[in-house]
C-alpha cells in the first residue's frame, strides 16, 4: 500500500488566520495616508490616540502624538491621515480646533463636549503644492456658503457688533449671511465677506450701498419715537444690509467685488447722493461740540456732514488752529448745475462772492453739541474761494443761533457781576436803620399818643350822641309824617295857584290883554311928554298946529 501525504487539517486555521491578517495589514496600510504635522499655539481638548482629523464630519485622520518643540513657540500635533485625505494636504490647505463656539445664533460643536475637541480641516478649490506640515487657526477660516450665490467683500474701519453668521438684508428680507473677514486686513481695515444667495445676488451692483443695519436705530421726531430694527437676529449678531436704486443702471457686481460698508442707513444715503465736495473752514472761536459726523445743514436741511476735527499748526499766522473737514452732497440740491449750467464747485464759488459763510449753530439747548450752518450773511465783504489741499475753504463767521443767546447771557452775566452788591447791601442797611430810627424816635411816639388820645375823644363823642340822640331818632318817625303832610299841602297850593293864575286860567288870558293896553297908555304918555317938553305953553295955550288957542 503506497501512502499520500496530506498536509494536515490543524494547519488549515492558523493558514486561514495569516491569510486575514496578511489582507487585513495590507487593507490598512493601504488606506493609510501620509503622516503630517500641524502647529498650534495650544492643544486645549487634544488628546493622542483619541483626537481626530475631519472634514465636513467625515474622519480624515487621528492624532497620533502632541509634542513640544525645543523652542517652546508652539505645540506640535502629528496626525496619521488616511488615504483620501493625501490630495487634500496642500499648501492652501487650513486646520484649526473645533470647540463648542456660539455661531449664528446656534451653539456649534455641542458633541465635543462628550467626544472632546477634533481638527477641522478646510481644503482649497486652487491647485497647490503638497506639504506635510502646517500651521494651524485658533479661529475658524471664512465659512463657504454650500447654496448658489455670490460671496462680496465690504471694507470698513471697524467691525463693530457683526459676527460670523450675521444675516445679510436687502428692503428687510434675509438674503445672505456673513462668511467672515480677513485678518491680515485689520492693521488698516476690516474685509468683511458677505454672501448673497441666488437670486437675490442679481440685485447687487456696482452702485449699491451697504450699510451696518445693528441694534436698534431710535430717532425723535415731529410723529413721536421712531424705533427701527432689522430682526431680533441683528440685534443680537448684528446685521448688513443693502440697496440698489430701482432705476441703477450700473452693471450687476461680480464675485469679490468691493464696497464700502457705512455706519447707517444715513450715511450710505449722504453717498447716494453723487458728487460729494470737500470743504474745510476755520472758526474764530472755541469749536467745542463739533464732532465727527455732525450736520451740515443749509436752510436748516442736511445737506452733508463733518468729517474730521482737530488742531493744526499754521505757519501763516503763527499759531495752533482748529479746522473743521467736513463734505457736502450737491446731489442734494435739486437742479443745482443746471441753474447756470456750471458745475457745482463754480456755484459754491459764486454763493461765497454773494456772502456764503460757515457758521456753528447750537441746534439745541439741552446739549452741547454743535452743527455747521451755511448760510448767507447780509452786507458780507465779498470772499473767494481758496483751495487747501485737497479741500476747499469756506470762510467762517459768527451769527444767529443759540450762540449768539448764549454770548448775550454770558455778557448780561457779566454786566450783573460788575453790580456793586456789597455797597447796595450797606446802603439798604443804612436806609432800614434810618427808618428804624425814625419809626422808634420820640417823634412818631408822640404822634401816635396823639392819635390815641383823639381817638379816646372820637369815641367819647360817638357815646354821647348815641345817648343824647336816641329820644331824637325815636321822634324821626312822626317828623317825617308831618313833612310828607307838608309837602302834600303845598302840592295843593301850587295846584290851585296854578289853576287860578295859570296858562290857562281866566286871569291869565285877561293879563294878556291888559298888557297891550298899557304898553299903548304908555306910549301915549311918552309922546305927551314929548310934547311938553318942546312945547310948555302947550299946557295953556293947548296945540298950536290945529289953529286953535
Amino acid at each position: 500500500m503506497r501512502h499520500r501525504r496530506r498536509i494536515p487539517l490543524v494547519w488549515i486555521v492558523p493558514i486561514l488566520t495569516a491569510l486575514i491578517a496578511a489582507w487585513l495589514a495590507w487593507d490598512t496600510f493601504s488606506k493609510r495616508g501620509p503622516t503630517i504635522t500641524v502647529a498650534f499655539d495650544t492643544a486645549a481638548g487634544l488628546t493622542a490616540g483619541q483626537s481626530q482629523l475631519k472634514y465636513r464630519n467625515v474622519v480624515m485622520g487621528t492624532v497620533k502624538s502632541i509634542t513640544v518643540p525645543p523652542d517652546l513657540s508652539k505645540v506640535l500635533v502629528t496626525i496619521e491621515t488616511v488615504k483620501e485625505a493625501e490630495p487634500l494636504l496642500t499648501d492652501k490647505t487650513i486646520f484649526w480646533v473645533v470647540k463648542p463656539q456660539l455661531f449664528a445664533g446656534n451653539i456649534s460643536g455641542l458633541e465635543t463636549i462628550l467626544s472632546g475637541s477634533y481638527i477641522g480641516m478646510r481644503p482649497s478649490t486652487d491647485k497647490g503644492t503638497p506639504t506635510r506640515s502646517f500651521v494651524g487657526q485658533e479661529d475658524p477660516p471664512i465659512l463657504q456658503a454650500s447654496v448658489k450665490g455670490t460671496t462680496f467683500r465690504l471694507d470698513t474701519n471697524r467691525l463693530g457688533s457683526i459676527s460670523l453668521g450675521a444675516p445679510v438684508f436687502f428692503r428687510d428680507i434675509e438674503v445672505g449671511t456673513v462668511l467672515g473677514w480677513d485678518l491680515h486686513d485689520l492693521a488698516s481695515r476690516v474685509a468683511i465677506h458677505a454672501f448673497v444667495r441666488a437670486p437675490f445676488d442679481r440685485y447687487v451692483r456696482d452702485d449699491s450701498n451697504f450699510w451696518n443695519a445693528s441694534g436698534l436705530s431710535v430717532s425723535l421726531g415731529s410723529n413721536g419715537i421712531n424705533i427701527q430694527m432689522e430682526s431680533l437676529r441683528a440685534v443680537l449678531l448684528g446685521g448688513i444690509a443693502f440697496d440698489t436704486a430701482h432705476d441703477s443702471t450700473a452693471p450687476i457686481s461680480k464675485a469679490d467685488h468691493r464696497f464700502k460698508l457705512y455706519a447707517n442707513i444715513e450715511e450710505a444715503k449722504s453717498a447716494g447722493f453723487g458728487q460729494q465736495i470737500k470743504l474745510i473752514s476755520y472758526f474764530p472761536g472755541s469749536v467745542a461740540g463739533v464732532t465727527e459726523g455732525a450736520d451740515v445743514t443749509f436752510h436748516g436741511l442736511k445737506i452733508g456732514e463733518v468729517t474730521r476735527v482737530g488742531l493744526v499748526y499754521d505757519p501763516k499766522q503763527d499759531r495752533v488752529v482748529a479746522p473743521i473737514h467736513y463734505r457736502v452732497e450737491a446731489g442734494r440740491i435739486s437742479n443745482l448745475a443746471k441753474a447756470q449750467g456750471l458745475e457745482p464747485i463754480n456755484i459754491a464759488e459764486e454763493m461765497i462772492h454773494r456772502g456764503l459763510r460757515a457758521t456753528l449753530q447750537a441746534p439745541s439747548l439741552i446739549s452741547n453739541s454743535k452743527i455747521i450752518s451755511l448760510q448767507v450773511v447780509p452786507d458780507a465783504a465779498r470772499g473767494e474761494l481758496e483751495k487747501v489741499g485737497d479741500h476747499y475753504l469756506i470762510p467762517a463767521a459768527e451769527i444767529g443761533g443759540f450762540d449768539s443767546i448764549t454770548a448775550s447771557a454770558s455778557e448780561l452775566l457779566s454786566k450783573i457781576n460788575r453790580i456793586d452788591f456789597d455797597k447796595i447791601g450797606n446802603s439798604l442797611l443804612g436806609a432800614a436803620t434810618g427808618i428804624e430810627q425814625t419809626v422808634n424816635g420820640p417823634q412818631v411816639k408822640a404822634t401816635l399818643a396823639a392819635l390815641e388820645k383823639a381817638m379816646l375823644d372820637v369815641q367819647d363823642i360817638a357815646r354821647k350822641l348815641d345817648v343824647e340822640g336816641t329820644p331824637a331818632l325815636k321822634r324821626l318817625p312822626d317828623i317825617a309824617l308831618q313833612l310828607q303832610e307838608a309837602v302834600t299841602k303845598a302840592n295843593r297850593l301850587i295846584g290851585s295857584v296854578d289853576k287860578g293864575y295859570g296858562d290857562t286860567s281866566k286871569f291869565h288870558r285877561d293879563l294878556d290883554r291888559l298888557l297891550p293896553q298899557v304898553t299903548d297908555a304908555a306910549r301915549s304918555i311918552r309922546a305927551l311928554a314929548d310934547l311938553l317938553s318942546r312945547h310948555p305953553e302947550a299946557l295953556i295955550k293947548g296945540r298950536t298946529n290945529t289953529g286953535k288957542e
